[in-house]
């Protein structure tokens, strides 16, 4: 299948242009093997066991039914298995493949925890593979992020679907101090790259996407106010800020109870799929 690229826009110039922070670096773990690998080394470390984040739950209500009992399934980039031991419930075969070694060696412990033997784990780069076998349907969710190549990523997902090429991400908006803050002159670091330049990429390779919004919710809780403070003023870019002014912007969209903060505000999940196209 040919690229097909816009004569007014290329969308994937401009993925890779989102990939930069906003001083025109890429950060170290998109450019950094190791680094990525290190960060997610450090993540299962956290995880005595397998435990789906909670907002993946209400996804997967709107993942399972496009999945047949009769599937093999291939899931890119699976992280800790927010979706994978749900759909190996459901298809006859899962395979994933993951950079990470950690994740790979985690997610096999787990599954022999579990019992589950209907799943086939490797380690290697989605996009950096060649060649790659057929699937009924191909899924990935927030697994983009480090590739450069989104196009050829994603026509790889067209090509290797037999039946269906699913592709995900969490999405906006942002925490509302945040967007709060940015209306009132802050420099916030905002997201760069969202679903949104997914379904134009697709679009630009010829690709009709189907787009599922799923509402969703996250509650964070913090035991002090000094913790509530330092996690949600992370993304400000100023060097030197009013901290007394955004210690109040945050405290609007904070309920306190002996002792305990929580912040609790809504984002969304965007699924995007489609039926392969042929198209030499």
């Amino acid at each position: 299948m040919k690229t097909q690229i816009k004569k007014d826009y290329d969308y994937i110039e401009l993925w890779q242009e989102l990939m930069k922070e906003q001083n025109g670096t890429i950060p170290r773990r998109l450019r950094d093997d190791q680094a990525e690998e290190d960060f997610w080394s450090s993540m299962v470390k956290k995880k005595a066991s397998h435990k789906p984040d909670p907002y993946s739950m209400v996804v997967q209500q709107e993942l399972i039914p496009l999945l047949n009992s009769n599937d093999h399934v291939l899931e890119i980039g699976p992280g800790w298995g927010n979706y994978t031991f749900a759909i190996a419930d459901k298809v006859q075969k899962l395979t994933c493949i993951d950079s990470s070694k950690s994740i790979v060696q985690f997610l096999a412990s787990q599954a022999a925890a579990k019992g589950v033997n209907n799943m086939e784990l490797v380690c290697g780069k989605w996009e950096s593979e060649k060649e790659s076998e057929r699937y009924d349907v191909v899924f990935g969710f927030n697994c983009f992020y480090r590739m450069h190549d989104i196009g050829n990523a994603l026509l790889k997902m067209n090509k290797s679907a037999n039946r269906l090429a699913i592709t995900g991400m969490t999405t906006g908006p942002e925490k509302p101090h945040y967007m709060k803050l940015h209306q009132m002159g802050y420099n916030i670091n905002l997201r760069r790259r969202d679903y949104i330049h997914i379904l134009q990429i697709l679009h630009q390779l010829g690709i009709m996407a189907n787009c599922q919004i799923v509402k969703l919710q996250s509650k964070k809780t913090y035991s002090s106010h000094e913790q509530l403070i330092k996690d949600n003023t992370t993304k400000i870019l100023d060097p030197h800020y009013n901290e007394q002014e955004v210690k109040r912007i945050i405290n609007q969209y904070v309920t306190e109870q002996e002792g305990v903060y929580e912040y609790t505000y809504p984002f969304h999940a965007a699924l995007m799929y489609w039926s392969p196209i042929i198209n030499e």
